[in-house]
């Protein structure tokens, strides 16, 4: 196959359009393991590597700009206290090797369901950028996956940046998988509070053929909680939260996780992560545990 090294973004979008079927590789730690079991072959590889622009971020309009290929390891070390759920997520990723390679485009360009960093995306209201040679669009995350593994890309499109609204609320993620690092989530949920706007974000993370968000959860929530004069929240509030997100969820039985017990599973990180954000909201009081 080809390989092919652009060296400014301008030159990635052209190589893109003249190679549709061009496969992006920025960390490789999806890619490579397809090129190896022989599940992918593709006709040519487009190495990101040295396009600038996409190992950046900084501010735009208020918001994050987060490079595609800015990886995990920096978003935990730089970005951890602005974007608190997705340095979170990125924890969980796999190895320190593989998070010194791994990237949010490269989760998002993959759009495989138990992606770690789409539940915080989700929940914290991310945009995607994507660009071609023909401009350059905004797709919000909610409706950035179209199916298993599918996405909205068009072939001569590339994610270039996520946007991301710096955290004004508590935000958490949790993942269960079969141990305790390494491994590919059975279930994972992500949670975002957003006190300006009175309302809660959420992310379903490897219990769906696409990751989502769960809407009815969302405005239960939002309606339930005390934003002014935060105090602890009935245990029937967190149960019925956690109903909504398990509802949301559409899994199969596999060989990580059966379906019943992905929904179990949802319904208490659902529960869990809302009364770790609530606890962080009301300034860590035991009162609103």
């Amino acid at each position: 196959m080809e390989f092919l090294r652009p060296a400014t973004l301008a030159d990635a979008l052209a190589a893109k359009a003249a190679a549709p079927g061009a496969v992006p590789i920025a960390g490789g730690t999806d890619v490579m393991v397809e090129l190896n079991f022989d599940h992918r072959r593709p006709e040519a590889l487009l190495d990101l590597g040295r396009v600038a622009e996409l190992h950046e971020h900084g501010t735009d309009g208020g918001r994050i700009r987060l490079g595609a290929a800015v990886p995990y390891t920096r978003i935990i070390a730089e970005l951890g206290a602005k974007l608190p759920g997705l340095a979170m997520a990125a924890r969980t990723v796999g190895s320190p090797q593989i998070r010194n390679r791994g990237t949010v485009g490269g989760n998002l360009g993959a759009a495989s369901p138990a992606g770690d960093a789409h539940p915080a995306l989700l929940a914290a209201g991310a945009d995607v950028e994507i660009a071609s040679v023909r401009g350059t669009r905004i797709v919000a995350a909610k409706d950035f996956y179209t199916g298993v593994k599918r996405n909205v890309l068009e072939p001569d499109e590339l994610i270039t940046s996520v946007l991301l609204a710096p955290a004004t609320g508590p935000q958490q993620f949790s993942k269960i998988g079969t141990r305790n690092a390494m491994v590919i989530a059975v279930a994972a949920f992500g949670l975002a509070l957003h006190p300006a706007e009175r309302r809660v974000g959420t992310g379903v993370g490897s219990a769906a053929p696409t990751p989502r968000r769960a809407l009815e959860a969302e405005e239960f929530l939002a309606g339930e909680l005390n934003w002014d004069a935060p105090k602890a929240l009935n245990d029937s509030v967190k149960r019925r939260f956690g109903d909504l997100v398990a509802a949301a969820a559409s899994p199969i039985d596999d060989v990580r996780g059966s379906a019943a017990y992905r929904r179990h599973a949802l319904g208490v990180m659902a529960r869990r992560t809302l009364t770790w954000a609530w606890t962080d909201y009301c300034g860590g009081s035991a009162k609103c545990a």
